[in-house]
């Protein structure tokens, strides 16, 4: 079991096996029985504590089948799941643990943390420099999760973005940076986050437009900056594999598949667009893939490990695919919404919920959340992981979708609690809602495209 150098929690003292220095005796095998009893008394202690949980098998268990050819990648992950077990099996000291073994959402430590992160931070991130809208984003995105109203930064997020904006259309990454679709692209999002006009108003649209039509390629894709790389966040490729990745003749990769799903919604609605340019099959296959047992969580490619990240890359894939099978669903009122009496998911929720809240927590004075126990926590696993988990306890319906594509982002979404099976977390940490295809909450994208969409001209 890895874990943190600076995790001060202490930890049961039954999934040690103290080591006593040896006796001289003549009878050498009073040690190794010595040593037998005393393991197998710390198993047994270990076996009633983990009783006491209501943990499925799948989730406890390490895998039944293990491929006899180790490689760097097989043994990874054996490590892995030895890391991340002791968390899911409740012998970790993670707090108070429900009935089902799951740890309570530390929802003011982790609050704590993204503040931190929007402040100045330590000379070792300066090479992070070009990415600080990200920053913006990805603590905004997620403090909105966990419940804190963000328009107390709207101020200081304007007057820190507007010199980013660049005479020629876009926003860079710092003063003085060129534009970049990624950095433009977080910088958007942030201002919508914040919400308000003086917010909206610091985009020139005009500028804007005119710099996205030069990156337009003759192939249909977009650069990501002037005489930048072409990949998947301005196009897509689905590989053999059924995944999409950044470009041809390169591995699949969960994060492109959202973004080549959320593109596809974006241009027209997901149960038209998605089955029309995507095998959609193959991608399911390749997508429910990635959801590894016994931790729970999402690799976002073949043969990689669990990441919390992909809590949201390959979870936030879900909504998409749903709403591209099932379509609009004319009539669905969210206040009628009841319980089912079996659970009905592409994926497992419960497992991906389990992952989160027992391995991705950082419980330890620094809060936010993380890959997986032996990662530190960051701003952009904080957002990621928070993303998905408010996906895995809530349900998207595409009530209603746009006549066609030429009526943009015009479908209507409605959100409830998911209700289906049983539920394990504690309903006090049921998150706050993201909208499935912009990531941001649905009434700050519904206020900013309303704010455009009624402005005359540029």
């Amino acid at each position: 079991m890895k874990s943190q150098a600076h995790h001060k929690r202490s930890r049961p003292k039954a999934i040690f096996i103290r080591k006593y220095p040896s006796k001289k005796t003549n009878n050498s095998n009073s040690n190794s029985n010595s040593k037998c009893t005393m393991a197998a008394t710390a198993s047994q202690t270990s076996a009633a504590q983990n009783a006491a949980y209501d943990i499925p098998e799948l989730y406890r268990m390490r895998p039944a089948v293990v491929d006899a050819l180790e490689t760097d990648s097989s043994a990874m992950q054996q490590d892995t799941i030895e890391e991340c077990l002791p968390f899911l099996l409740g012998e970790e000291d993670l707090g108070p643990r429900n009935v089902h073994g799951i740890p309570l959402l530390d929802k003011q430590r982790h609050l704590n943390f993204l503040r931190k992160q929007l402040g100045p931070l330590p000379g070792a991130f300066m090479a992070a420099d070009p990415s600080r809208p990200w920053f913006f984003y990805w603590c905004l995105a997620a403090m909105s999760l966990l419940g804190e109203d963000v328009a107390f930064y709207r101020e200081k997020l304007v007057e820190t973005v507007r010199p980013m904006q660049n005479a020629t259309g876009g926003f860079a990454g710092g003063q003085g940076q060129m534009s970049h679709l990624a950095t433009t692209y977080a910088t958007i999002l942030s201002l919508a986050l914040v919400g308000g006009e003086a917010a909206y108003d610091v985009v020139d649209r005009k500028s804007m437009w005119h710099w996205l039509g030069s990156l337009k390629q003759p192939d249909g894709g977009f650069q990501m900056a002037i005489g930048g790389e072409e990949d998947v966040r301005g196009a897509y490729c689905q590989t053999y594999e059924g995944g999409i990745s950044a470009k041809p003749s390169v591995e699949a990769h969960g994060a492109y598949a959202f973004c080549a799903l959320g593109c596809l919604s974006i241009i027209d609605s997901p149960h038209r667009g998605i089955p029309r340019h995507l095998d959609l099959p193959r991608l399911i296959s390749w997508l429910s893939s990635r959801q590894y047992a016994p931790e729970g969580g999402f690799s976002g490619r073949t043969n990689k490990l669990v990441d919390g990240c992909y809590s949201h890359w390959v979870g936030g894939c879900w909504p998409l695919i749903e709403a591209s099978i099932s379509g609009p669903q004319e009539g669905f009122a969210a206040e009628a919404a009841t319980p089912a009496t079996e659970a009905r998911s592409l994926f497992s929720r419960n497992g991906l919920i389990r992952y989160i809240l027992c391995c991705c927590q950082d419980l330890s004075k620094r809060g936010g959340m993380r890959d997986k126990p032996s990662k530190n926590s960051d701003a952009y696993h904080s957002c990621y992981v928070l993303s998905g988990l408010s996906l895995a306890q809530h349900k998207w319906t595409m009530k209603s979708a746009r006549l066609d594509a030429t009526v943009l982002g015009s479908d209507e979404w409605v959100v409830t609690p998911y209700l289906e099976g049983q539920q394990i977390f504690s309903e006090d940490d049921r998150l706050a809602t993201t909208h499935p295809v912009y990531v941001i909450p649905q009434h700050k994208a519904d206020d900013i495209r309303d704010y455009f969409v009624n402005k005359a001209g540029f």
